[in-house]
């Protein structure tokens, strides 16, 4: 599930290079003794190596390039337990342990010298420090518009509890060299101090750290690119005190003399941040024998935590050093190397089907393994310090896939379906293998509605990463809906999890230093308590029904005053077709968007105007422009959607302009397409979603090819197929007058709307028809007659006129009286004269009296 790519390999990539210059016997020597000490903020592997001469050096590997150099030499062999080069390669800090050889066995002395070197040119070392406890260094690496940087910044991180940060100010001469300036007089200051555990943020400069006076501080100190320093968060975690029996480093190096003989305190912890405003903070609890193994998850930026218990087969308990945790920004996963893989989605948390729990054969992650001292590096890197290899962690749409199919447990179908269509890239490719996957289980299931999933997972994949904020007032997923949740989809089989509010993180320092991440952050958290005091901030699609059911009673309404009611409403919707026709115009494959589709016109337009209202009132920090933007490629998005997955089935099932023709009966490929349309046509209508103009006249002529008339007929009383007029005028003149066409093309006829039926028999060249045009023909002469002719013929027509049977005599002289006076109401199509209204009234009276057959 979670892959991983190598990005440095020690082996290939340094080792090789070393023994280009050693003969045999020093490359395997310096197998044995290469390590990888740091990663630097541009990518750079600091690693050292016993030289051919027994001597230690220092180099540094440019993962992408696979160029090596050589920073330093010393003269003897030492053990560097930390070490960091400045920006600028003039510099190197070093912590070496100092260490004797007794009974053939290295022992450790309490006892560490962190050095300061000149390198370019070599030259001068300064001892920073001279203690009895580890030290690890870590150049600060601000960003600057300066080109000649005269100074650097040296953190020094001490296991006594206390951070100091070193100002290097630097002179060049000779044209060349760079030397440090007074050196015997550096500035420092003291950062922070009492910490049990810290961790270094390469990538935003900031250091983390954990102080446990009275109850357990989180707090974060930011390094600006001057570097001057300040204290600007602060959380209260709830863990156990006396957490850490030594002090803890992450993201500081590896030091292989003395991280390993360090006891397994049972706690492990990890901060990850985004630029999107996210913070989490991950941490173990203690392993306890025959108990379940827990971690929690404190999303900072909702203001909540989850713990997590998960049982664990065996007798003997894992070690918490072997459990990872690592960021996806969208994803905090979890391994325990032999045991299991979590993926808790950090952005939505409502629900635990939106993460994925993985055990078993399922729950490998690549090489690593139990054995593997693996270290978390930003952009989802992995340091396995002990194979030297450093990898990038991603996920791999190829297994998903693969177990999205094979997956039994609707909660791993939806998790999975959700990470596939949120978090990874748009892949045209993968695209096409879940619809295909969709055609495969056309049925809902029972828990959900994939067609549903599908749609709305990737409309929220197109807005999610503008701002935080819109994962609460967008929907994402179509279970959100649902009255009644099935239980499967709220639990998490073998794992237990519990929730509880976050304390409220305290924000320091001045007002104008909160920008970029931290501005992002706070207003996150300021956002979270509006949502949580607002009721319904999450836009549900079905809101709208009862807004749509009166404008369509409107609609069909004689009275046209929704015309001007809802004018902005069309407006609406010419904005997003007007996006729609500009993607992929060339590609007309299915005949979508050719017709003018009043419903769906209309709810196009409610659907804009009803989320763009939302989106105003909870999200007024967008901006009215910006909204509108994303409102109406929101929707466009959604048409385009629907026509994308109509154009792949498609293609799947080979169809081709015959499919519009009434003249065969369609086969097994038109069946397909019918029933996968008719899946959509449901989805959609139970969220209240439009549709592509063209959309039911598509599906009816599907409908009429696939389906027995009496069924399809059914299918129209039930409101699953609409008959719109582009779908009868096309009806009426492709069919034959057949028996079964002709009741077909009656009963259709029947069920239309007065005014359609008048305009749609027309098109028919049949007696039924001819004797409805008559009968409507007659019917508006006789009433515009009677208006101007006073009651008494109107009486006259009470107790002589019948609707069936007519006295052509009389009828025909009233008719040409009145047919050079009276407008014809058909004027703008075949005019119907007196001779034949008298000629049809004729025939259907013969036929009534049984004198002539039909």
């Amino acid at each position: 599930m979670l892959t991983l790519s190598t990005t440095f390999d020690l082996q290939k990539d340094v080792i090789s290079h070393i023994s280009t210059k050693d003969d045999t016997a020093r490359r395997i020597k310096a197998e044995a003794d290469a390590r990888i000490l740091n990663v630097e903020k541009d990518g750079g592997v600091l690693y050292s190596w016993k030289g051919s001469t027994g001597n230690t050096r220092i180099g540094k590997c440019d993962p992408n390039t696979k160029q090596n150099k050589l920073l330093y030499t010393f003269d003897k062999e030492v053990f560097v337990s930390s070490c960091s080069v400045n920006k600028e390669e003039t510099l190197l800090a070093v912590s070496l342990s100092q260490r004797t050889k007794t009974q053939d066995r290295l022992e450790l002395v309490s006892k560490c010298k962190t050095l300061l070197i000149e390198i370019h040119p070599q030259n001068n070392i300064k001892v920073l420090k001279a203690v009895d406890c580890r030290i690890r260094v870590q150049f600060l690496d601000p960003e600057t518009d300066k080109k000649n940087v005269r100074e650097s910044h040296l953190l020094l991180v001490a296991e006594d509890g206390y951070i100091e940060q070193f100002h290097i100010f630097l002179v060049k001469q000779e044209g060349y060299r760079v030397v440090i300036q007074n050196l015997e007089r550096l500035v420092k200051d003291r950062v922070a101090e009492e910490l049990c555990w810290v961790q270094w943020d390469v990538e935003a400069q900031r250091l983390f750290y954990l102080t446990s006076r009275e109850k357990s501080m989180l707090k974060c100190v930011q390094f600006y690119p001057d570097c001057n320093f300040e204290t600007l968060f602060e959380l209260p975690l709830d863990l156990p005190a006396s957490l850490f029996t030594s002090v803890r480093f992450a993201n500081l190096g590896y030091d292989h003399y003395n991280d390993e003989e360090l006891e397994d305190d049972g706690v492990n912890l990890m901060v990850f941040t985004s630029k999107t405003g996210n913070m989490c903070v991950c941490y173990s609890h203690p392993v306890q024998v025959k108990e379940d193994f827990a971690y929690t998850i404190a999303v900072v930026h909702r203001g909540y935590c989850k713990t997590f218990s998960v049982s664990i087969q065996g007798s003997t308990p894992p070690r918490t050093r072997d459990l990872l945790f690592l960021s996806l920004d969208y994803y905090i996963v979890v391994y325990l190397a032999g045991h299991f893989l979590h993926f808790i989605n950090s952005r939505q948390q409502d629900l635990p089907c939106h993460s994925l729990f993985l055990s078993g054969e399922d729950a490998r992650l690549g090489q690593l393994g139990s054995g593997s001292m693996v270290l978390t590096l930003p952009d989802a890197k992995l340091l396995d310090v002990r194979s030297g290899m450093m990898y990038r962690a991603g996920l791999s749409h190829s297994v998903l896939l693969d177990f999205l199919c094979r997956s039994r447990l609707d909660s791993q179908r939806l998790a999975s379906l959700h990470c596939m269509l949120v978090y990874m890239s748009p892949d045209p490719e993968v695209e096409l293998r879940i619809i295909d996957w969709i055609c495969e289980n056309v049925m809902a299931f029972e828990n959900f509605d994939q067609i549903q999933e599908f749609i709305l997972a990737s409309l929220y994949r197109m807005v999610y990463q503008q701002s935080l904020s819109l994962d609460k007032v967008l929907p994402y997923s179509s279970v959100l809906e649902r009255k009644d949740l099935p239980l499967c989809l709220k639990e998490i089989p073998g794992v237990k999890f519990t929730s509880e509010l976050l304390s409220e993180p305290v924000f320091r320092g001045k007002p104008k230093h909160f920008k970029g991440y931290w501005e992002e952050l706070q207003w996150n958290i300021e956002k979270m308590k509006y949502f949580e005091a607002v009721p319904n901030p999450r836009y549900r699609t079905s809101v709208i029904q009862a807004d749509w059911s009166r404008l369509l009673a409107e609609m069909n309404s004689e009275e046209k005053k929704h015309a001007n009611s809802f004018r902005h409403i069309e407006e609406n919707t010419k904005k997003v077709l007007s996006i729609v026709d500009t993607w992929r115009i060339d590609k007309k494959m299915v005949p979508l968007f050719q017709e003018e589709d009043q419903q769906q016109r209309a709810l196009i337009g409610l659907m804009v105007d009803k989320l763009r209202e939302h989106l105003n009132r909870h999200l007024p920090r967008l901006g009215k422009k910006k909204i509108d933007i994303l409102v109406v490629n929101y929707v466009a998005k959604l048409l385009e959607l629907v026509r994308h997955m109509l154009e792949t089935v498609w293609l799947k099932y080979e169809l081709g302009p015959h499919v519009l023709s009434f003249k065969q009966k369609g086969g097994r490929a038109e069946w397909a397409v019918f029933h996968v349309m008719s899946r959509i046509l449901e989805a959609t209508k139970g969220l209240c979603l439009p549709l592509p103009p063209g959309y039911h006249t598509l599906l009816s002529v599907l409908g009429v090819r696939c389906l027995p008339h009496h069924t399809f007929l059914q299918y129209v009383d039930h409101g699953l197929l609409q008959l719109t007029e582009p779908f009868v005028s096309r009806l009426m003149t492709d069919l034959d007058n057949s028996d079964d066409n002709e009741k077909l093309k009656f009963s259709i006829m029947k069920r239309l709307p007065e005014s359609m039926e008048q305009k749609l028999f027309q098109l028919w060249d049949h007696p039924i028809s001819s004797a409805c045009i008559s009968r409507k023909y007659v019917q508006g002469l006789l009433e515009k007659h009677a208006k101007t002719k006073g009651s008494v013929f109107m009486e006259r027509e009470k107790s002589c006129f019948q609707p069936e049977f007519l006295p052509l005599t009389y009828l025909a002289k009233i008719l040409s009286d009145m047919e050079s006076q009276v407008l014809n109401p058909f004027e703008e199509q075949e005019n119907v004269d007196a001779r034949f209204v008298e000629e049809t009234a004729l025939k259907q009276t013969l036929i009534l009296l049984g004198l002539e057959e039909k």
